[in-house]
């Protein structure tokens, strides 16, 4: 992965040095995620747009957002305009009222259809409530 993450921010610029020395974590699937990433908390959607545009200019490839953000189609076009997508490391999160099996599988389609995206490579439960399910 570190390989196609400095690919994806250009060999010479200052993006891909300072992309070079976020180091990963290697997760028992075989998959990595960069230790540093760009959340998307509080930023409104038209906003998230150009703030996560400029993240991923600056060599971000961990990008961070919720449902609860309210900022996901923003996030989602940032992201398919700017770089390959096998170069992120893309999260959400699950809303609180979709716990549940069949709500959570419904959320995770939701978060995929606003984010414009195939796949999510991490999606949390963004807040447990086990009296909620």
């Amino acid at each position: 992965m570190q390989q196609s993450l400095q690919a994806a921010a250009g060999a010479d610029s200052h993006a891909a040095r300072a992309l070079a020395s976020v180091p990963l974590i290697q997760l028992a699937d075989g998959n990595a995620i960069p230790q540093v990433g760009f959340g998307v908390w509080q930023v409104p959607n038209e906003q998230a747009i150009a703030a996560v545009r400029q993240a991923l200019a600056s060599g971000y490839r961990l990008i961070d957002t919720a449902q609860g953000y309210d900022n996901e189609g923003g996030v989602g076009l940032a992201i398919r305009d700017n770089v390959d997508r096998a170069s992120l490391f893309v999260t959400s999160k699950l809303r609180t009222k979709s716990l549940g099996y069949d709500a959570a599988l419904r959320g995770y389609e939701d978060s995929l259809e606003k984010l414009g995206l195939d796949h999510l490579d991490m999606f949390l439960i963004h807040w447990p409530a086990p009296k909620l399910v």
